[in-house]
């Protein structure tokens, strides 16, 4: 598959959009490396026991209940939800993946921000991941531990459709379809494939798109704002710490030298706060109320769409996050 390239954001320097955003470029790292430890994990044994089932056990979704194929009952670990998104069995399973969360994931995170793009992702596949286990054993009866990143990628893909409905995209190359048609289809191909004899986890599929649904649902009720609330937090932590350093300063058995009498002020500091500007007009400051207007009329009409103020607020949004 391919998409339509007419009207989305172009690398930094034609719109100040990145090919590449910072958290997904990290996700195909991540995914890389640890295929390569895969594979030569598959070549290892270690007290006779195979390198890979050594992984599987340990990092993989593991069942709640079962026996696996040594004879030992699967052994379930809280951060398997988390782990098991990282590995693939195969290069068309990580090849595939990693296509995917590229092709739709880019503009979401450019859109986002990487912080909300990261939860975002992470939440899809423990989504998927909670759903497989707790539903799989009564729906399909099977049980073995599940390991892919394509029901985090669902979770994207819903996403796309939801933000991005007409966007053509290029079956095969040849043929455009719209994104809410084709991956709509895909969504009910995995509803009505559920039960039926696969090695394929249909069930995690469908519990990455139906967390991302109840993400953006809730996202677009309250405006989950990730980068005002770490801030916030941040701004929490330095003011206790400066607390903290004035009391123990207040006694000279705990007092610092300072340099040169003073301690230069943080760069972030000086941006934000400092009222002496005179430079500044009144555009330069900008509401989170008129950033989600603004990521709202693109879900709705299009980047194209926007005006060049508009344009402007946006890419300015982008590069502080």
């Amino acid at each position: 598959m391919s998409y339509d390239s007419r009207d989305y954001y172009r690398p930094t320097g034609f719109g100040g959009f990145s090919l590449f955003p910072h958290v997904i470029k990290k996700i195909l790292i991540i995914n890389v490396i640890v295929f390569f430890i895969q594979m030569i994990f598959d070549n290892l044994t270690f007290g006779g026991v195979p390198g890979w089932y050594v992984l599987n056990r340990y990092f993989a979704l593991n069942p709640l209940a079962g026996i696996d194929q040594a004879g030992q009952p699967f052994n379930f670990q809280v951060w398997q939800l988390i782990t098991y998104q990282f590995m693939h069995g195969g290069f068309s399973h990580i090849f595939f993946n990693l296509l995917m969360l590229w092709m739709f994931g880019m503009e979401l995170e450019n859109m986002w921000g990487s912080k909300k793009f990261l939860i975002f992702y992470l939440l899809s596949g423990i989504g998927a991941g909670l759903l497989h286990i707790f539903l799989s054993p009564l729906l399909s009866g099977g049980a073995a531990p599940t390991i892919g990143a394509s029901g985090a990628v669902y979770g994207i893909m819903l996403a796309f459709a939801f933000f991005f409905p007409d966007r053509p995209i290029y079956l095969y190359f040849l043929l455009p379809i719209r994104a809410k048609y084709l991956i709509g289809f895909l969504i009910i191909i995995e509803f009505l494939s559920v039960g039926s004899p696969s090695i394929v986890a249909h069930l995690a599929h469908i519990g990455g798109a139906i967390t991302a649904l109840i993400f953006i649902l809730l996202d677009r009720k309250y405006h989950f704002n990730i980068d005002g609330w770490w801030r916030n937090v941040k701004r929490k932590i330095d003011s206790q710490s400066s607390s903290k350093n004035h009391f123990r300063n207040s006694d000279n058995t705990f007092r610092k030298p300072r340099m040169f009498g003073s301690t230069k002020p943080k760069v972030e500091e000086a941006e934000f706060f400092d009222l002496s500007d005179k430079s500044r007009t009144d555009d330069d400051y900008v509401t989170q109320e008129e950033i989600d207007r603004i990521l709202d009329k693109i879900s709705q009409s299009g980047y194209q769409n926007l005006t060049e103020r508009e344009k402007k607020i946006l890419f300015e949004a982008s590069k502080r996050n």
